[in-house]
């Protein structure tokens, strides 16, 4: 049955993926983003593009107007940034979505989270939905992004139909941060290795994400106020990704060897010049980022096999084949 959707965040890597899908199974779509670019082409697709920013609360709520399902996939998404700026957009905005769906009452706000919730520097396989969360949050996006899941939380308590999704390390044709980085740290000196690259990951190809979404669409309501793991199910190690990504882009893989008290370390100083000199400019390396090269995180997606019904169609080698062949068109190879 078509629905009238609301996209947040419309215009990044899920957003488009999923505005594109839904209106490709006959719904009305409109998306909320900032990129009037990529927003212009979506409205070529069919698709209505509005202009917003989340922070901006009188525009989120007018937004909901009509609407009967929203998918709030904006987020201040980075390994550095300060907590008013992430808070403003991952807590507040979330607020303002969540003001708006309660007053036009929007039949299923669909929330997605992340599990860097869950990372705390250490080895970590396997995680389920209720396992212990960290005393301390890795990062100010992990933090904020869990005071945004509260929100949602409170939200159900108080009558409005929610669910969280919390997709791990999405990759894919249109990826602009995960593969990309990688490859533009190979081309311009190294990739860097701690221990080995044998830390064990979890990737989530970008259109099983899109499957996770659609499937919290119209869910039984016993999965309404839950969060969901959402992964490929395909633990590999760091290692195994780069040498499938560069034998597949037919590139030399470069990589450097570092300990990781030593990177570690390296990162500190370069966060705190960052803070103290820069401007708080995003240094070149986080402690953050040199966690998840080092260390171990597996997230356990049972909940959503069972619960969602959730199954990753398309692997993680085919997701690797998908992107290297949206690369190469990208660049001329």
């Amino acid at each position: 049955m078509s629905k009238r959707v609301l996209v947040t965040g419309g215009t990044g890597f899920l957003g488009q993926k999923l505005a594109i899908r839904l209106h490709d199974q006959g719904h009305e779509v409109t998306v909320l983003g900032r990129d009037q670019r990529i927003g212009h082409e979506l409205q070529k697709k069919g698709i209505r593009f509005v202009q917003a920013d989340v922070r901006d609360r009188d525009a989120m709520i007018e937004a909901c107007r009509n609407q009967e399902i929203v998918h709030h996939a904006a987020a201040f998404s980075s390994p550095w940034g300060t907590f008013r700026d992430m808070y403003a957009t991952n807590v507040s905005g979330t607020i303002h979505l969540i003001e708006g769906s309660m007053k036009f009452g929007i039949e299923r706000l669909i929330h997605v989270s992340t599990p860097s919730i869950y990372f705390a520097f250490d080895d970590r396989q396997g995680i389920q939905e209720s396992d212990l969360l960290p005393a301390r949050f890795a990062n100010t996006y992990a933090h904020t992004k869990y005071l945004a899941e509260l929100e949602v939380d409170k939200a159900f308590l108080s009558g409005l139909p929610t669910i969280t999704i919390r997709p791990r390390a999405l990759f894919g044709p249109g990826d602009n941060t995960i593969l990309p980085r990688l490859i533009r740290a190979n081309e311009k000196k190294y990739v860097p290795l701690i221990g080995g690259g044998k830390a064990v990951i979890d990737l989530t190809y970008i259109e099983n994400v899109v499957d996770a979404l659609l499937l919290c669409m119209d869910s039984p309501t016993h999965t309404l106020g839950h969060a969901y793991n959402i992964t490929n199910g395909e633990p590999v190690t760091l290692i195994d990704i780069l040498t499938r990504v560069f034998e597949r882009l037919d590139m030399p893989l470069r990589t450097k060897e570092l300990p990781y008290w030593q990177a570690y370390s390296a990162a500190w100083v370069l966060e705190t010049a960052s803070r103290t000199l820069l401007g708080n400019r995003e240094p070149v390396l986080t402690r953050y980022s040199v966690g998840v090269l080092a260390k171990s995180q597996t997230l356990d997606i049972t909940k959503a096999r069972e619960a969602l019904g959730y199954r990753p169609r398309v692997s993680i080698t085919e997701g690797i084949d998908a992107f290297a062949d949206w690369w190469g068109l990208q660049n001329g190879r």
